[in-house]
């Protein structure tokens, strides 16, 4: 289980690098175009936006995992251990059934928009809302891997690459 863990997170990174880089390519040719010969790419606007929003929702997962959310923590640390792991109990239920939503409508949005294109691309709205429900559903599996370690101690993951306590304390 801990192998496949490491290759959904390490997947989960990769497509994010990629997603970044792809973006500052075009970001940055389109500019470089533009500053220099006056013609811009047509869709660089449109897919760096679409890019963006991909990158929004499939990095959702990895931000709640390491705990990089903003969270408002005072209430949980000034109650007796016991209400606080109810607390959270609560709270973890609350963020799976909102993930459980994002994926189920995101779905559902998807194929009421399929049929409409971009302007630019003329491709389909509903690969680019595809981001909602996939990076909903990353993000649940991330949270499943980690609520267990959250309800009981309030903690979160951490690895060489980032680890949120230690970047709070800074």
């Amino acid at each position: 289980m801990k192998n496949l863990e490491r290759y959904f997170v390490a997947t989960n990174k990769w497509l994010l690098i990629v997603i970044l880089a792809v973006m500052s390519i075009i970001i940055f040719a389109n500019v470089v175009l533009r500053y220099t010969t006056n013609v811009s790419i047509e869709w660089a606007e449109e897919v760096a936006r679409h890019l963006m929003i991909w990158l929004t929702f499939i990095g959702c997962g990895p931000v709640l995992r390491y705990g990089g959310h903003i969270a408002v923590e005072n209430l949980q640390d000034s109650l007796p251990r016991a209400v606080a792991i109810g607390m959270r109990v609560i709270i973890a239920l609350l963020i799976t059934a909102l993930f459980i939503f994002f994926t189920w409508y995101g779905l559902e949005y998807m194929d009421r928009t399929q049929y409409q294109q971009t302007p630019a691309t003329q491709i389909s709205i509903a690969f680019i809302y595809a981001g909602l429900p996939i990076g909903a559903a990353m993000t649940l599996i991330h949270w499943s891997l980690i609520v267990k370690g959250y309800i009981l101690n309030r903690t979160f993951a951490a690895d060489g690459d980032f680890d949120a306590t230690a970047s709070a304390s800074l």
